[in-house]
Formats: structure tokens, C-alpha cells, sequence
């Protein structure tokens, strides 16, 4: 059963968080498959390219992690002090570095929308 992300992460009392995730049903996410002789190693590389992004996005310092060949094991800090130092702007460029911006957050930020436009 899933639990709410305040039940699980408290910064009041950690900031560091031990992250694991494992791929299942014998899914590869790096190395060799011995039974197919598959190479997914060309995969870590990705994956640590991944992490410099996320890690430069969130306000989430990487401070260890392991790649193997079906999981992976990060720690990380979460800064709370600049976390609440992002303003809108911010977040919103942030989220269009992974993400593509809904269209009305697009013209708030290219100038075509103003917030007395919006009537509820």
C-alpha cells in the first residue's frame, strides 16, 4: 500500500534518505544477462548522466549511490534552506527542464497571460 510522502520523509528530524529501487521479473538495468547475453551496460552511463540532472533540478544533493546490474542505492540531503528560497519563476523553470510546460504556464512565462485574464 502506498503512504503519503509526509508519512515518509520528515526533514524536522533527517535530512538524509537512504533510496532504493529494483528492476523486477528479471529486468537488467546494467551489466550482463547471463541467461540472454544481453549487454545493458551502456545503461550506467545513462543513468549517472540522470542523476547530474535530477540532482541540478531538485534542491536534492547526491551524497552516495550504487549502480548494479537490476537496482540502485542513492543517499541524499534534502535542503530544506533552499528549498523554500525558490520562488514560482523558479520552480517553473525547473520543471520545464524535465518536463514540457502546461500552455497556460507557457504564457504566463512568455508574458501573453496575466493573472486578472483568469476568471473564476
Amino acid at each position: 500500500m502506498t503512504r503519503p510522502h509526509s508519512e515518509l520523509v520528515s526533514i524536522n528530524d533527517t535530512p538524509y534518505y537512504h533510496c532504493i529501487c529494483r528492476c523486477v521479473r528479471r529486468a537488467f538495468l546494467c551489466g550482463k544477462d547471463n541467461l540472454t547475453g544481453q549487454d545493458f551496460s551502456h545503461r550506467k552511463a545513462w543513468v549517472m548522466d540522470r542523476l547530474k540532472v535530477l540532482q541540478s533540478v531538485f534542491t536534492i544533493e547526491l551524497c552516495a549511490y550504487a549502480v548494479m546490474s537490476n537496482h540502485y542505492h542513492l543517499v541524499v540531503h534534502a535542503d530544506a534552506k533552499a528549498a523554500a528560497a525558490v520562488d514560482d519563476d523558479a520552480v517553473m523553470a525547473r520543471w520545464e527542464v524535465l518536463f514540457s510546460l502546461p500552455l497556460l504556464i507557457s504564457r504566463y512565462l512568455a508574458g501573453k497571460l496575466r493573472t486578472k485574464d483568469i476568471h473564476f
